[in-house]
C-alpha cells in the first residue's frame, strides 16, 4: 500500500505542476443564452456515439465558458494531440509574420531555400508563392511517406515534380505546412512555437505548448502540435474576436478576415489559409485527424473545442452541432433552468466506457504475482512494444508492472469500476511514424487504467490521457494457469482485434 501511495503522490504533484486552467471566464448558459438542455443533448449524444471516445469538450459563447466535459480519465490540465488542427496555428504565425513585414503572400518559396533548390528548377516550382502553400494547391502530388523515408524533407519536396500549375489544383498535405513552417523559421529566425510562445502565447499566458520538431530542426508545422483544450479555446476566442485578445491586438484583423475567406475548392464546403470552412454559414474550423476542432462561430458568437479519438469522419459529430445546438441559442439571455444542476451534475459525471468484471475472482490466484511473457513482436501497438507484464494486488487495486521492448519499466495502476493514473515511461502509441518524431515533444506521459475479472478472463483498458491512444486488452487463461492468450485491440488500428499467445512464468 505504501508503493501504491507513492505512485498516486507523485502522479498528482507532476500532473498539478502542468495545470494551467480555469483561467477563462466561466457563465450558467442561459444567462449567455444557451440553454443548459442544449448543452446535455450535445454532450449525451457525442459521448454515446458510436466508434467515437471524447476526451474533452469546451462550448463558450459571448466570450464566456458555459459549458465543458472531460469524460474520465482524461481532465482538463492535460495536453492533448492535434494532428493537422496544428495547420491553423502556423497559418497565424504567417498572419503575424506579415503583419510585421517579414513575409508577403507573392513571396516565391524557392527563393527561401537556395541551398535545398533541385539543379533544374522549373517553370512550375519557381512561380510557386506562400499563398499557393496556404491554399494547399502547391502542384505537388503529396507523399505522406516521406517524413518516414528521409530526413532531408525540405530538399526532398522540392525535388518532386510539380506537376500542376501552383494555385490551381487542391491537393491537402501535411508537408506543404510542414515548408511553411520551415519559410516562417527562415523569414523570423525562429522556429514556429518559438515565434508564437513570443508574439501570441506568452501574452495570452498559454505556457504549456509542445510542437514536434523534424530531423531538420523545423516545427513539423502540419502537424505534432501538444496543447491543453483551455489554451486552444483561447486561440479560438481570440480568433473570433478579430485577432484581440484582452485588448491587444495580437494578429491584424485583415489576417484572420483572410485564413476564413474561401481561397479553394477543398473539402465540402472550401478551404482558407490552413483553415476549413463549415456548412453552418460563416462558421470556420481548424480540423485534426480523429476529430481535434477549433470551431469558431461567428454569426452565433461561439467557439467549440473538441478533442476525441473517433472514426466518424467528423460529419456527426459536426451535425449535431449545425443541425441541434446551434439552432437551440437564444439572442438574448434566457431564464434560470434547473436543467443547469443537471448539466453539472452529468458534466462532472462523464467517464468513458470501463472494463467489464469484478474487483476479485479465483483465477487471479494463478496470475497475481506471476510473468507474463509476450513473444515475438510484442504487443503490435503502432511504435510501441511491451516485453513483459506481472500484476501486483495492492487493495481493490491491481499495479500492472510493465517491461517494456526497449528495457523500461514502469507500474500502471488499475482500479476496478474507476480509473488509475500513473506516468508511463518513454512515449504513448503513435498512429504517425515521422523519423524522429519524439523530438520537441516533453513528458512526462501518463495513462489512465482499469480493470475488471471475468471467470478467466481480466479486461484491462488503457487510456493514454495526454495524448490520443487508448488500448484495450483481455488476458484470457487457460485452466493450467501456465499460458494466456492476449486479445488486443486499439483505437489507432480502428479497434481491430489482435491475438498474442503468452507463456506465465
Amino acid at each position: 500500500m505504501k508503493r501504491l501511495f507513492l505512485i498516486l503522490i507523485l502522479a498528482a504533484l507532476a500532473i498539478g505542476a502542468n495545470a494551467q486552467i480555469n483561467e477563462l471566464s466561466r457563465s450558467t448558459p442561459e444567462e449567455q443564452g444557451v440553454p443548459s438542455r442544449a448543452l446535455i443533448n450535445l454532450f449525451d449524444s457525442l459521448h454515446m456515439m458510436p466508434g467515437t471516445d471524447i476526451h474533452s469538450m469546451i462550448v463558450m459563447r459571448h466570450g464566456k465558458v458555459v459549458g465543458e466535459f472531460y469524460p474520465a480519465p482524461f481532465a482538463p490540465e492535460y495536453q492533448h494531440t492535434q494532428y493537422s488542427s496544428s495547420k491553423t496555428l502556423v497559418s497565424l504565425a504567417v498572419g503575424m509574420a506579415i503583419d510585421e513585414n517579414r513575409l508577403r503572400l507573392t513571396d516565391r518559396v524557392a527563393t527561401f531555400f537556395p541551398e535545398s533548390l533541385p539543379c533544374s528548377i522549373s517553370t512550375n516550382l519557381a512561380s510557386m508563392t506562400l499563398h499557393d502553400l496556404l491554399t494547399m494547391q502547391s502542384g505537388i502530388k503529396p507523399d505522406w511517406s516521406m517524413r518516414a523515408k528521409v530526413t532531408n524533407w525540405v530538399e526532398t519536396f522540392l525535388a518532386k515534380p510539380v506537376v500542376n500549375k501552383p494555385g490551381e489544383v487542391f491537393a491537402y498535405d501535411s508537408m506543404v505546412t510542414y515548408m511553411i513552417s520551415a519559410i516562417v523559421q527562415k523569414a523570423t529566425g525562429k522556429t514556429v512555437l518559438e515565434y508564437l510562445k513570443e508574439k501570441m502565447f506568452a501574452p495570452m499566458n498559454i505556457t504549456r505548448v509542445n510542437w514536434e520538431i523534424s530531423p531538420e530542426g523545423i516545427n513539423t508545422g502540419g502537424w505534432g502540435l501538444h496543447i491543453q483544450s483551455e489554451s486552444l479555446a483561447k486561440v479560438g476566442q481570440m480568433w473570433l474576436d478579430g485577432g484581440v485578445w484582452n485588448g491587444e491586438q495580437i494578429v491584424s484583423k485583415e489576417w484572420i478576415e483572410l485564413m476564413g475567406t474561401r481561397h479553394a475548392n477543398g473539402g465540402d464546403h472550401g478551404y482558407g489559409y490552413q483553415v476549413w470552412m463549415c456548412r453552418y454559414p460563416g462558421a470556420v474550423r481548424a480540423d485534426g485527424a480523429l476529430g481535434q476542432y477549433v470551431i469558431v462561430v461567428p454569426e452565433k458568437d461561439v467557439v467549440i473545442v473538441l478533442t476525441e479519438a473517433s472514426f466518424t469522419n467528423g460529419k456527426p459529430q459536426r451535425g449535431l452541432i449545425w443541425d441541434q445546438f446551434l439552432p437551440a441559442l437564444a439572442d438574448g439571455p434566457l431564464p434560470a433552468s434547473k436543467d443547469y444542476e443537471l448539466l453539472r451534475e452529468k458534466q462532472a459525471a462523464y467517464t468513458l466506457e470501463l472494463p467489464a468484471g469484478k474487483a476479485s475472482a479465483g483465477i487471479e490466484k494463478k496470475i497475481v504475482g506471476k510473468k507474463i511473457v509476450i513473444p515475438g513482436k510484442n504487443i503490435p501497438v503502432a511504435n510501441y512494444t511491451w516485453k513483459e507484464v506481472s500484476f501486483e494486488k495492492a487493495g481493490k487495486q491491481l499495479l500492472m508492472h510493465i517491461v517494456m521492448d526497449d528495457g523500461s519499466t514502469y507500474t500502471q495502476e488499475l482500479k476496478n469500476k474507476a480509473w488509475g493514473i500513473s506516468e508511463i515511461a518513454g512515449y504513448p502509441p503513435y498512429s504517425l511514424n515521422p523519423i524522429g518524431w519524439k523530438k520537441g515533444l516533453e513528458g512526462p506521459f501518463y495513462a489512465g487504467g482499469s480493470y475488471g475479472w471475468e471467470k478467466n478472463t481480466l479486461n484491462t483498458s488503457l487510456h493514454y490521457v495526454n495524448w490520443v491512444t487508448s488500448i484495450h486488452i483481455s488476458w484470457k487463461f487457460n485452466a493450467a494457469g501456465d499460458a494466456v492468450t492476449l486479445s488486443i485491440t486499439n483505437n489507432l488500428a480502428k479497434n481491430k482485434v489482435v491475438e498474442v499467445e503468452c507463456k506465465v512464468e
